[in-house]
């Protein structure tokens, strides 16, 4: 079914326009090592290394969607707590209007913080409130959505059963969005299905599908019929229904059926899953795409993503190379720092770490291809400003780069920890960094951190210089020395 055009259809993405109404939360990720035991308690010691704090919930939809460049506005009811300062400045940092996120007093704001210790998660600590909002927040919830919804393409309702998606509000919207003829995507929860009557497409997970129903589901034969009949029951046009490493089922209200194995080659972590499938069948039909094609487009895209750890978003670069429509090779990587800060922007939209280093790497040994790794490692994506020749000649005298910016930069590029490579001219690549605004600044461990070129850049917008270690005896200087004493007078 591999007969999606997808690089046309990401350029058809820029200008679809999605509303996504739901549960706002943030997502905390703590990082660190387990190897003590407290005396205190039969507990791991976790010694934190380092923690992120991204939107979660509905917020994971819109990371997902700010990746693949839709335009994006949401609509949602949180406290007036710290956490919802917080969350409120993770929606400004990715430019997004937060206008129609609303405000209940005394509500809490929901917090998910995550302790991970070896890519496995240790516990989860959830603050949050379950309860309904308030009718009059249902009220101002119902007419922000009215407000906004004839001007776009695509709805998608995120419903995590924190109280904002409730029978009113999902009534109104999906009525709404019937009488505008537009597509409205459920990410349904609970045993109660009937809240989601008459919306386009359904997404629950098999879990999800045997509270909602009480049938086991026991075999491919009861799992048709159960949703053939939900399809009937609720007057919906599809139901998607995911099935972890089994892949997807799709149902149409046409009496059709097609399965897609799953297309993980490796599974870290189905934390979020849930949204990018739902994404990705939401901006697939809005394109044009019919369900079928839409639903490979989102196992492609849930296969990607299972192999991250935490909820995570998909690139459009990657969603390519996994659907075997882009070339691996390392061209696509060497960017001009216009194009470069356009991706930047989407993957920083995204909610991606963009992890920055610089050097000449003139004759590449192991000693830079371990240092690069440990770089790649600090976030989500590792971008490489490479010296060009002309500044390589000024560093280190007339004899130097021995191999040109151009071999050095495809070499480099075709190294899996790294990104993109862009090429810079100046004697330092501080306008560069400038530019591209990484999270973390990562430099050689013989730097001092207030040495760091950049430095004060990266700090000024709350990100950080990280040391990494270097391998003992390599160089490039020591291994040109050793080939003039082995062969330079031969």
């Amino acid at each position: 079914m591999k007969r999606v055009d997808v690089e046309s259809l990401i350029e058809k993405l820029s200008s679809l326009r999605v509303l996504v109404v739901g549960d706002l939360m943030l997502d905390e990720y703590l990082w660190g090592s387990a190897e003590r035991i407290s005396p205190e308690a039969p507990v791991q010691v976790i010694d934190l290394k380092r923690s992120d704090l991204r939107l979660g919930g509905a917020g994971n939809v819109v990371n997902n969607l700010r990746a693949l460049g839709c335009q994006v506005s949401v609509a949602s009811v949180i406290g007036d707590d710290d956490n919802a300062g917080l969350l409120r400045k993770r929606l400004a940092l990715r430019e997004l209007d937060d206008s129609g996120v609303l405000t209940e007093a005394g509500r809490l704001t929901s917090r998910k913080t995550r302790v991970l210790a070896s890519n496995q998660q240790i516990v989860r600590i959830d603050s949050e409130s379950r309860d309904a909002i308030d009718t009059g927040s249902e009220s101002a919830l119902i007419e922000v959505v009215a407000d906004r919804i004839d001007n776009v393409d695509l709805v998608l309702l995120s419903d995590y059963q924190k109280g904002v998606l409730s029978a009113k509000v999902l009534s109104e919207i999906i009525s709404h969005c019937r009488q505008k003829k537009l597509p409205v995507i459920v990410d349904p929860k609970g045993h109660d299905f009937s809240r989601y009557r008459g919306a386009t497409l359904l997404t629950p997970n098999r879990k999800e599908l045997m509270l909602a129903t009480g049938c086991s589901l026991a075999d491919e034969g009861e799992i048709l019929a159960t949703g053939q009949q939900l399809i009937q029951d609720l007057d919906l046009e599809y139901l998607a229904l995911t099935r972890s490493e089994e892949g997807i089922s799709i149902f149409s209200a046409e009496g059709d059926a097609v399965h897609l194995p799953a297309e993980a080659r490796e599974v870290y972590d189905v934390t979020g899953a849930g949204d990018t499938v739902m994404t990705l069948l939401g901006v697939g039909l809005a394109a044009g795409l019919n369900i079928a094609d839409a639903a490979w487009l989102a196992n492609v895209a849930a296969g990607i993503v299972v192999g991250k750890v935490g909820a995570s978003t998909v690139s459009p670069d990657e969603i390519l190379e996994a659907a075997g429509q882009r070339h691996t090779d390392s061209d696509r990587k060497i960017k001009g720092l216009p194009a470069l800060a356009k991706i930047l922007e989407q993957e920083r939209a995204g909610g991606r770490k963009i992890v920055f280093t610089n050097g000449c790497f003139d004759l590449l040994h192991v000693g830079h291809v371990k240092y690069l790794q440990k770089a790649r490692k600090l976030g989500d994506l590792l971008v490489l400003g490479l010296n060009s020749d002309e500044s390589i000649r000024r560093l280190k005298g007339k004899n130097r780069p021995l191999i040109c910016e151009d071999e050095r930069a495809h070499i480099l590029a075709a190294l899996d920890c790294i990104d993109h490579v862009v090429l810079f001219s100046e004697d330092t690549p501080y306008e560069l960094i400038a530019a591209i605004k990484p999270d973390i600044l990562a430099k050689g461990e013989d730097y001092a951190v207030e040495d760091v070129v950049g430095r004060d850049v990266v700090e000024s917008y709350g990100g950080r210089v990280e040391l990494v270690t270097f391998e003992e005896g390599k160089s490039t200087t020591n291994i040109i020395k050793k080939v003039l004493d082995q062969y330079g007078h031969e």
